[in-house]
């Protein structure tokens, strides 16, 4: 132990001081005077000082009140780090063993991917072989502990962690540890992560491989006021408060299948993922159905049929990849606005935009030319793109802001909105408008598609909850009119009825009830059906067809002010630029109610 006292003192009191304090304190003492570089005395411990000075730990070493650079852990906290390590290395070997031929990482690499991505896996790591240096802290790793069957962390991991510069709740399956199922101690801890994300307004990540509850133990966790049933009561009140994401990396059965649905965003892994109401077995007990698990209900499945994940990902460096763009969209709860970048270029020179759309208006071309020549270069970040593909919702920047973008797409089914397009359409609206995100709204639409099939598929329920989210939404919104906007297409696209902060229009624009060919046929059919001559009917036809497109004709619209502006393409994108820096700040309120009853 060193000690200094001050300038002045003698060789003696130097003396005194350090015989005293080294029968105190039970270790060797040296003194020093004032800034001097050589001790004026030193002492050392008499012979039964440490036993007689009360210096004994709990842990049976022998603690000094001298320098504590030179204690190291006692027998206890050894004991402790054993439990952890163990703990640490989660359940038995033969099922870790089976992990890479699944193509899927351990639950604890996996946590080292997403929060210690430089490191990963194999990087700087604890003695246990897990890096935690993203990782803040973790929750219940002592879960089951007692358990006869020692259970690690009962096959679930809870904690906070920082990724991508900001702080997250995160809960993570073992999938060796009994299939990753869910019991009591588990789901408790599940429940608490969710609970506090309410508290403290931070995202949450779901990182899921579950096979669903732990039917042998179902007692004490499924029905009870605070079991398995409550998270989907907390997802439900985290919804719209926090962004919640998921990442599927196995077969996620019954219970363990609602989370993924929850969350506002889920990715699912290629070849690996799967979510089910039930498994393949139960599904052949009950049906007598046979089918793989990849086939009910794999990546291809809910990305292309159901709509229920928004992004497939090659492997599980691409999943965390792809969550990594996906949170830069993001505030972190709904009283933050989405974080701004820094300005970029689009890819392509708003120049060309006028010669990708047609005049004509049933001609086809790709939407996602216009965007590429109005967005920031490299921050186009689609959402949902093989299901309801004649919409597209996007994530992307503007001048560095982010906005939602909602655009139909000529290229795949002439742009008409059909039921799954417009669901989809819906639910990324609502959720952008829940986080703050503005909206741009591209119009080329022939409208709501009619048909006896989309009528059993609900095109006037799915196209209500489009228009209901397009009206409910109060973040700044702008429309434009690239070419066609005919019947509720211009309503559900954010038309002037529905409160954008501008509906502004290109040169190719038209804003009617039908197309020409459409309302020619509806209106002067008879007539038309009077002419015998071919020719004189085709002359007429044309002329009628001319006329109609006169009075729709984007210059009238603006003549009449149903619009705000027609702007030259090539200036799009300062336009736009302008208009949502200008109303940026825009506040709207709502009718004062409890909420509304069509979503």
């Amino acid at each position: 132990m060193k000690v200094r006292i001050s300038e002045g003192a003698s060789e003696e009191e130097a003396s005194a001081i350090a015989a005293a304090l080294a029968e105190h304190v039970g270790d060797e003492v040296e003194v020093y005077v004032g800034r001097a570089d050589d001790p004026a005395a030193v002492e050392a411990a008499p012979e039964g000082a440490a036993a007689t000075a009360g210096g004994a730990s709990a842990g049976g070493s022998t603690a000094s009140a001298g320098d504590d650079d030179d204690l190291g852990p006692t027998e206890r906290e050894e004991k402790l780090i054993e439990e952890i390590e163990e703990i640490l290395e989660g359940g038995p070997e033969k099922y870790k063993e089976r992990l890479p031929e699944q193509g899927k990482l351990f639950v604890r690499d996996r946590i080292d991917l997403w929060f210690n991505p430089e490191q990963g896996s194999a990087g700087d790591q604890t003695e246990s072989g897990h890096g935690n240096d993203g990782v803040l802290f973790e929750d219940g790793k002592f879960a089951e502990f007692d358990n006869e069957d020692q259970i690690p962390a009962d096959g679930l991991i809870t904690g906070a962690a920082e990724f991508e510069g900001r702080d997250v709740h995160f809960m993570a399956n073992d999938f060796t540890v009994k299939a990753g199922s869910m019991a009591s101690k588990g789901v408790e801890k599940f429940l608490r992560m969710q609970q506090r994300a309410l508290k403290t307004g931070k995202p949450v990540l779901y990182l899921m491989d579950s096979s669903g509850g732990r039917i042998d133990q179902q007692t004490g966790f499924f029905a009870n006021r605070e079991g398995i049933g409550k998270y989907y009561y907390n997802h439900s009140m985290l919804s719209g408060r926090v962004p919640q994401i998921c990442v599927l990396y196995g077969p996620c059965i019954a219970g363990a299948a609602y989370t993924p649905v929850f969350a506002d965003f889920t990715i699912m892994v290629e070849g690996m993922s799967a979510m089910a109401i039930a498994s393949p077995r139960m599904v052949q007990m009950v049906t007598g159905e046979e089918i793989s698990m990849q086939d009910l209900g794999g990546a291809h499945v809910h990305a292309e049929e159901s709509g229920s994940a928004d992004l497939v990902a090659e492997d599980e460096e691409h999943a965390r990849e792809l969550v990594s763009q996906l949170v830069t969209y993001l505030p972190s709860n709904s009283d933050e606005k989405p974080p701004r970048a820094d300005p970029v270029d689009p890819a392509k020179s708003p120049a060309g935009i006028d010669s990708i759309v047609p005049q004509e208006p049933n001609r086809g071309y790709d939407m996602t030319e216009v965007i590429d020549r109005v967005v920031d270069e490299g921050s186009y970040f689609e959402l949902r793109p093989d299901y309801g593909e004649e919409i597209i919702t996007a994530y992307a920047r503007i001048d560095g802001r982010p906005v939602g973008i909602v655009a139909n797409q000529p290229a795949h089914r002439a742009g008409a909105i059909f039921p799954d397009a417009a669901e989809k359409a819906a639910e990324f609206i609502w959720k952008s408008d829940a986080f703050n995100i503005p909206l741009l709204y591209l119009a080329d639409t022939p409208g709501f598609m009619a048909g006896s099939q989309v009528e059993k598929d609900a095109i006037l329920e799915k196209g209500k909850k489009m228009i209901y989210a397009t009206s409910s939404a109060t973040v700044p919104k702008q429309c434009v009119v690239v070419r066609k906007a005919y019947g509720a297409g211009i309503y559900a696209m954010s038309g002037p009825a529905y409160d954008p902060e501008s509906t502004i229009g290109l040169p190719s624009g038209e804003i009617a009830i039908m197309g020409p060919e459409a309302a020619i046929n509806a209106v002067y059919a008879n007539k038309l059906n009077d002419i015998d001559d071919p020719e004189e009917r085709a002359e007429r036809e044309a002329e009628l067809r001319e006329e109609y497109r006169e009075d729709i004709d984007i210059h009238r619209m603006a003549s009449e002010v149903v619009i705000d502006e027609i702007v030259p393409p090539s200036s799009l994108r300062t336009e736009l630029e302008n208009r949502f820096r200008f109303y940026e700040t825009v506040e709207k309120e709502l009718p004062d109610k409890k909420h509304g009853t069509i979503l």
